[in-house]
């Protein structure tokens, strides 16, 4: 059986929405949901909070997860997090030993469903480096996509690819933040995501919100208690 470690990444500081990772819905912090999620899909060696926060740590450890001391220099808003993947999967490694598959459950997507989860596991293959979430994207870079030019007038993000007709465009994702399933080694020896052979799961949009805004907090506070439905937290979701 695959040895899968579960890892939520939370600082401390965020610009956007202060102390974003501890704002409560449904009366529990968002760190807290991540931890519940991994805890529902079960079968995991364990489940790991990387923080520089001493707060976060104590939720993190009241809620059933160990806490890995992230470095200061890992949890500025320039750090790339990609560096504190692979601060944490040496930390696990040298304290548990190896494991086959790292999955990150970020803070910011509390309306992910297990079963959203549990397909991004399922999608890791062997010839496969990462798998991620995404979502169907609501405009298109082919038809209402642009950028302004120096001369303030606009242009489509892909002027030089124009396509007449919608239906002859490419399908486009967002990619969101609801699962990310790797295997350790490529994190390793890796840069980024990009380095490797990505997969993408599809979710709805109503489970892809991030967090990321005091507006993006409202909506998924609202989808998270009044719209999605319990089942989508339960092992038989």
């Amino acid at each position: 059986m695959r040895k899968t470690c579960v890892f939520v990444f939370a600082r401390g500081g965020s610009k956007g929405l202060p102390r974003k990772n501890l704002l409560p819905i449904r009366g529990l912090p968002l760190v807290a949901h991540s931890i519940r999620m991994a805890q529902l899909l079960g079968d995991t060696e364990g489940i790991y909070v990387s923080t520089d926060c001493r707060e976060i740590a104590s939720i993190a450890l009241a809620a059933g997860a160990e806490v890995i001391e992230r470095p200061a220099e890992l949890a500025s808003d320039t750090a790339p997090e990609w560096l504190a993947w692979q601060h944490a999967i040496r930390w696990v490694e040298a304290r548990r030993g190896s494991f086959d598959c790292f999955l990150s459950l970020p803070p910011t997507a509390p309306c992910r469903s297990v079963a959203d989860v549990r397909r991004c596991l399922d999608a890791l293959a062997p010839n496969i480096d990462l798998v991620l979430t995404m979502t169907p994207s609501h405009r298109s870079p082919w038809f209402n996509m642009v950028i302004e030019r120096s001369d303030g007038c606009l242009d489509l993000v892909n002027a030089g690819n124009r396509i007449v007709r919608r239906q002859d465009s490419p399908t486009c994702f967002d990619i969101t933040t609801a699962a990310y399933a790797a295997h350790p080694a490529f994190i390793m020896k890796s840069s980024g995501i990009w380095d490797g052979k990505i997969r993408g799961v599809e979710i709805p949009p109503e489970r892809a919100i991030d967090i990321d805004t005091p507006a993006d907090f409202a909506i998924a506070r609202f989808l998270k208690e009044q719209y999605l439905p319990d089942s989508i937290e339960t092992k038989e979701a």
